[in-house]
């Protein structure tokens, strides 16, 4: 079919909306992290962790943090690679657990990976067995047996444990079945997750992209390989070109529709710096115009925006940042400055400020 003309704002549209981000708000957060297909699972808690930020980006200050804890625990949710899903997609992972590390070609980086796991192969019957006896534990509290030592740069070195355990889950052999404050409890996978059916690899993958495209309304057919989740989709929606950007993208038609087909009603929206709607930095860049780093491990004197700015979301445009800190031992949330990209009008000002209210409301905390 002839593609799609598309402007920027078009685009940018059609993102937003896909991405739950106009009027009205979702009201239930199993509707938004169905939406979105995932929710990034980061501690990080300047303000808020990442993943309870975004559910917060959509339902306002009504969304209860112990939903998603409870959701994880009664598994209407799963974690699975560090990605909070719906547990009815499992059955969309299972084939490639199953075919891991793949079959055809397959990546250098897999094939180190499986060679690995190969090598250490008691090291990985040591895990099972601790686990069937004990699960679920942590890493630190599962021996490390391993016979050859995980090489790296150096991040990694050291980490024979957490590197076994997350090739394990990869294979379907181990779940996160929870956390504590030490990090993810580990457990046989066939006590955590729910029994289910396994889709065939084509057709999960497939249905992956499909439900991948869905989520952020317009994404880039083909790009560079991601470890964990793709930002591309291969063939599926329809064929669009943006106007002034390069490359070949592809458009879900629901969220055409919706982008484009009816009155905009967007909203202004301060958003974690994991949000989807700004995780793909060079998508970000090409359709939103918008210049944004995470800056929490520059030096301080290097920061722009701040440790852990928050994007700002007004209508169809990423237009600024929020250098903000929960202090949960003063009990306030200390706003040190909102970056403007272009000045704020008076009703983005206002926008902006109840959205920092609501915040401060969601977090129990007062707005300083």
């Amino acid at each position: 079919m002839r593609p799609h003309e598309l402007s920027r704002q078009d685009a940018r549209r059609i993102a937003v909306c896909a991405q739950l981000l106009v009027k009205p708000r979702p009201t239930a957060l199993l509707e938004v992290v169905d939406g979105l297909t995932m929710l990034q699972v980061d501690q990080t808690s300047a303000v808020a962790p990442s993943a309870d930020l975004v559910v917060w980006s959509r339902l306002g200050s009504a969304y209860d943090r112990a939903e998603l804890t409870t959701a994880l625990a009664d598994r209407s949710l799963i974690e699975l690679r560090s990605m909070i899903r719906p547990s009815k997609d499992l059955a969309l992972y299972r084939a490639d657990m199953a075919e891991w590390p793949g079959t055809g070609t397959v990546s250098g980086w897999l094939l180190a990976e499986a060679r690995w796991l190969e090598a250490n192969d008691g090291c990985r019957r040591d895990i099972l067995a601790r686990l069937d006896e004990a699960g679920p534990l942590s890493a630190r509290e599962l021996p490390d047996t391993c016979v050859k030592p995980w090489k790296s740069s150096g991040w990694n070195n050291n980490r024979n444990v957490t590197l076994m355990l997350e090739l394990m889950e990869k294979t379907g052999d181990v779940a996160v079945a929870g956390r504590d404050r030490s990090g993810r409890l580990w457990d046989l996978a066939e006590r955590v997750y729910p029994p289910g059916p396994t889709v065939p690899a084509p057709e999960a993958r497939q249905l992956r992209g499909e439900r991948r495209l869905r989520a952020l309304g317009i994404a880039r057919a083909r790009g560079q390989e991601c470890p964990v989740e793709p930002w591309d989709v291969g063939d599926v929606g329809e064929p669009a070109v943006i106007e002034g950007v390069r490359g070949e993208w592809r458009v879900d038609p629901v969220a055409l529709e919706l982008g484009l087909g009816r009155r905009f009603t967007g909203r202004a929206a301060i958003l974690s710096p994991l949000d989807r709607l700004v995780h793909d930095r060079k998508r970000m860049v090409d359709i939103f115009e918008f210049d944004y780093q995470l800056e929490m491990f520059k030096p301080a004197a290097k920061r722009r925006w701040g440790y852990y700015a928050l994007p700002i979301l007004y209508g169809d445009c990423l237009v600024g940042k929020v250098d903000a800190r929960a202090d949960r031992k003063a009990g306030v949330l200390v706003v040190n400055a909102i970056h403007e990209d272009e000045p704020f009008t008076k009703a983005m000002s206002a926008a902006v400020d109840r959205e920092l209210a609501d915040l401060a409301r969601w977090l129990e905390l007062e707005l300083n």
